[in-house]
């Protein structure tokens, strides 16, 4: 059974992601094959994508290294955050099908009731499952993919708090949900882009030091790529 790139592509960037490989830490295929319990093809082909997502940077007469973002590079992608997101909420009031209403109105009641019962965690990612799906009711697979791509990185570079009244938070949310289904384009992008601004102040960027052990080392145990859902 071959496994799929893909599914290589996500474990290893979840573990840069909650760093587990630390960044500037090389990363050889040989390692990450055994972390995961695959070859090296597909290891290779997913260092190739996470290369171009951003995550990982090959350097000369080293290899694949995890890349070492900037304060700069940080601040873009919550800028490119405030810019898009709105945009996915404008393009949701207009393409949105009744699947994406259903789920979207239902993350809502979920993140309601979360926020009475002081339920944090669940709601952090509650929240992260309301965005993906008005991203993906957009209609573009592009966009989508983006705003993805983006919510990765920015969990990477940055810690979120959790905001003081989820409540607020989650009437923002609803409200969001009733543009879109109203199909109020301007509506949705407003309350969204409004959205977004409030929640800046509660990202805090993850300090950067270098790590004194050796490059590459993983902080946690060998983990194999679930291949619950890959087909023989």
């Amino acid at each position: 059974m071959r496994i799929p790139a893909h599914s290589v592509c996500t474990a290893i960037r979840d573990d840069i992601v909650t760093g587990v490989f630390e960044r500037g830490g090389r990363l050889t295929e040989e390692q990450l094959a055994r972390r995961y319990g695959v070859s090296r093809v597909p290891v290779r082909e997913a260092l190739r994508t996470l290369e171009s997502e951003g995550f990982v940077t090959t350097r000369r007469h080293v290899g694949a290294c995890v890349a070492e973002p900037t304060e700069q590079e940080a601040a873009d992608l919550l800028e490119m955050r405030t810019l898009l997101e709105p945009l996915g909420a404008a393009r949701a009031a207009q393409r949105r099908t009744d699947a994406h209403l259903k789920v979207l109105r239902g993350l809502v009641r979920l993140g309601q009731e979360r926020a009475r019962r002081g339920q944090g965690e669940d709601l952090r990612s509650l929240g992260g499952w309301f965005h993906e799906t008005l991203a993906q009711a957009s209609g573009s697979p592009a966009l989508t993919a983006l705003l993805t791509q983006l919510r990765h990185k920015i969990a990477w570079m940055y810690a979120v708090e959790q905001p003081a009244q989820p409540a607020e938070a989650w009437a923002e949310h609803g409200a969001i949900v009733d543009a879109v289904a109203r199909g109020d384009a301007e509506r949705a992008r407003a309350l969204t882009a409004l959205h977004v601004e409030r929640s800046l102040t509660a990202h805090r960027l993850r300090r950067q030091e270098r790590p004194e052990r050796p490059a590459g080392r993983v902080r946690t145990s060998q983990h194999r790529v679930n291949t619950a859902s890959v087909r023989n």
